[in-house]
């Protein structure tokens, strides 16, 4: 059974409201506060008192019993000494019996009712901004890579988030995504999206990105962890005032433009790089462009090629000027559009006469006689003396 004696001897407070109307409570109260502080100050005093005469009394208790141990000096008066000095500890002994009794015979006040058990003092402080780290281009991109590895996922459901209190509830659950990176890649997906065609998830992403610049841009204005920023963005963006909420929209609709902007400027770089790696492919052996070459040719020429008549191209190279002729067939063959001595470059087969003809056409056929050779290099257009040899 609890035992509640203990409380019924409790000394009234100082705010305690008891006091007879004629009687000044104010001063009562200060008179008795007075009082305690008096009386408890005293008993400290009797505490302190008694607390050296103890240290004396061990102290010369000590020093006597050496002395006998040692037999240093008169035994006899030693004794009695000490006979003396165990009187006065017996005597001490009863003192702070006696202060004991009283002090738990003392009701308790408002400083005697209680002890703090442990003391602690706790500051909150808001979280200080990361200072800006010195990283190489490449130590960045190292970064973002490893971001994108590991928070990919959570950034693409943070993108497609539609409600202001789900976007807070998220990344409040997970405050490693409130950072310059996810910003960066809620850009690049806006873009990768434009490309795509996806105009209006684009417009979805591009608002949640714009959400997150915002809070970062308000953790530089109050120079704190962007962290602490999370609750209060998305507290003022749903009850803002209109010229905020106008300035919001205008930032979302100028990242927008900018985003369909750079989109088209990736395709047009896209289609580029396309045409460029497809010219290289039509590269000639010696490196002009067969398509370029064709279209700066005459157009007699260029009827030759398009009608794919041998003869006839034999009869234009010849009406033309010899100078002429070998600029053109030139550019021909190191476009690959002509390829000179084809028979022996592609082992022809002498079977089939469609694949004779062009050797022949090219300067390429072998006569069976000396008589008929030199007679063939005399008749034969200037066109078929052009080879890979003449044309360094």
């Amino acid at each position: 059974m609890v035992d509640y004696s203990k409380w019924k001897n409790i000394e009234i407070s100082d705010d305690e409201d008891d006091t007879h109307p004629n009687i000044d409570t104010p001063s009562l109260f200060r008179w008795r506060h007075q009082a305690r502080v008096e009386r408890m100050a005293e008993q400290d005093k009797e505490k302190e008192d008694l607390k050296m005469k103890r240290q004396s009394y061990q102290a010369r208790l000590m020093d006597v019993k050496e002395r006998l141990a040692k037999k240093d000096g008169n035994e006899e008066a030693l004794k009695k000494e000490l006979e003396k000095i165990e009187g006065e500890g017996k005597e001490l002994d009863r003192v702070e019996t006696d202060q004991m009794k009283k002090e738990k015979k003392t009701p308790w006040n408002v400083d005697t009712i209680s002890k703090p058990g442990f003391e602690k003092t706790v500051i909150n402080k808001k979280a200080g901004r990361k200072p800006d780290e010195n990283l190489s281009e490449e130590e960045r991109e190292q970064r973002m890579k490893q971001f994108v590895k590991e928070n990919e996922k959570l950034c693409k459901q943070y993108g497609m988030l539609r409600k202001y209190d789900d976007s807070k509830r998220f990344l409040q659950e997970h405050l490693q995504l409130v950072g310059e990176e996810t910003a960066n890649y809620l850009v690049i997906w806006s873009i990768n999206l434009e490309m795509e065609d996806k105009h209006e998830l684009m417009a979805h992403v591009a608002h949640q990105c714009i959400c997150m610049q915002y809070i970062l841009e308000l953790a530089r204005q109050l120079d704190v962890d962007p962290r602490a920023c999370v609750s209060s963005f998305f507290s003022k963006i749903q009850h803002c005032l209109p010229e905020y909420r106008a300035q919001f929209e205008s930032e979302i609709a100028g990242f927008k433009a900018r985003i369909q902007k750079r989109a088209q400027e990736k395709i047009a770089e896209a289609m580029a790089q396309a045409e460029e790696e497809e010219r290289k492919e039509r590269m000639g052996p010696g490196g002009l462009d067969p398509a370029d070459v064709f279209e700066s040719l005459p157009d007699e020429l260029k009827a030759c090629f398009e009608s794919r008549d041998v003869e006839l191209l034999q009869n234009t190279i010849a009406a033309m000027p010899v100078d002429v002729a070998k600029h053109h067939m030139k550019r021909c063959v190191d476009s690959g559009l002509w390829v000179p001595n084809a028979a022996d470059l592609g082992g022809a087969d002498k079977e089939d006469p469609d694949e004779e003809d062009a050797a022949e056409a090219a300067g390429g056929g072998q006569e069976k006689t000396d008589d008929a050779k030199s007679e063939k290099t005399k008749e034969e257009p200037i066109y078929t003396g052009v080879s890979t040899d003449d044309l360094d």
